[in-house]
């Protein structure tokens, strides 16, 4: 069974996203019922909803929303990865009244942001915060920053990192040498991992399993099968396949591994960064 560190939710009538106006694709809501029918057909289990880059204002709010989503009888959702501003001087009194039953790791998206913004003192210094409270810390960068996620695991290297969407590579454009040799780069540090999701969104509308082949192989290959997690990145994916496409093809990329190796992909390797047992 698969579970899925990376879900977006979007709710236009509770939340601002400013993000979405230059997104038309993406500029409607993205409801868990709709999301949940999917979910159930195609044996995702358990769900960790991923921070949509709410306005700041809305941050917590989005964590009182997840909330009301875990409290329904049955439901899947597991917990937040919630939004933060590690660059702020707020980010540490923040950290101390956070709702720990829900949030359970943080998110800052850093390709919006200049490169400076999380090679700063104070965004390193929270960031190990973040280590000492068990929290991790997804890395959302592009692929040509990830230089720079490597220098912030070496910055905090007792907090649990997870990098998203395999380094974010361009797929469709065949830039492959100089993702590749980053990726291993970054692998070489312990605290990382690597988040093997939604990449068919920049994979271009003729994409094939052999065309997302050896981009997750190569993923695979530098982390190894205890250091790797899925997600859907749902909505995301559906911008070149569905959320159900975008399943089959994790299982039929990882058909040839070992049983064990697709239990701690699949679901193990998620419950043991993010505390779950």
């Amino acid at each position: 069974m698969l579970f899925d560190t990376h879900l977006h939710l979007v709710d236009r009538s509770r939340l601002t996203y400013p993000w979405l106006a230059d997104a038309p694709a993406l500029n409607r809501d993205w409801s868990y019922e709709d999301y949940e029918a999917t979910a159930r057909r195609v044996g995702i289990t358990d769900v960790l909803h991923m921070e949509v880059d709410v306005a700041p204002g809305d941050i917590d709010a989005e964590t009182r929303f997840i909330a009301g989503l875990m409290a329904r009888p049955g439901s899947l959702m597991r917990g937040a990865i919630s939004a933060a501003r590690p660059e702020s001087p707020d980010f540490a009194g923040w950290l101390e009244r956070v709702d720990r039953s829900v949030v359970r790791g943080i998110r800052r998206v850093l390709h919006v942001v200049p490169d400076d913004v999380s090679q700063a003192a104070l965004f390193r210094e929270n960031l190990r915060r973040l280590g000492a409270a068990g929290l991790p810390f997804d890395i959302c960068m592009l692929a040509r920053q990830l230089p720079l996620a490597a220098a912030l695991a070496d910055a905090a290297p007792d907090t649990v990192m997870v990098l998203d969407h395999c380094g974010v590579p361009d797929i469709a454009g065949g830039a492959w040498d100089g993702w590749a040799a980053a990726i291993a780069e970054v692998a070489r540090r312990p605290n990382v991992n690597a988040k093997i999701s939604g990449i068919t969104a920049y994979a271009g509308g003729g994409w094939t399993l052999d065309s997302l082949r050896p981009w997750v192989e190569h993923v695979i290959g530098c982390f190894g099968w205890n250091r790797v997690v899925w997600g859907s990145d749902s909505p995301v994916c559906t911008l070149q396949s569905s959320l159900a496409e975008w399943v089959a093809a994790t299982r039929a990329l990882t058909e040839g591994a070992s049983s064990h190796e697709r239990a701690a992909l699949y679901a193990g390797n998620a419950r043991r960064i993010w505390g779950f047992g």
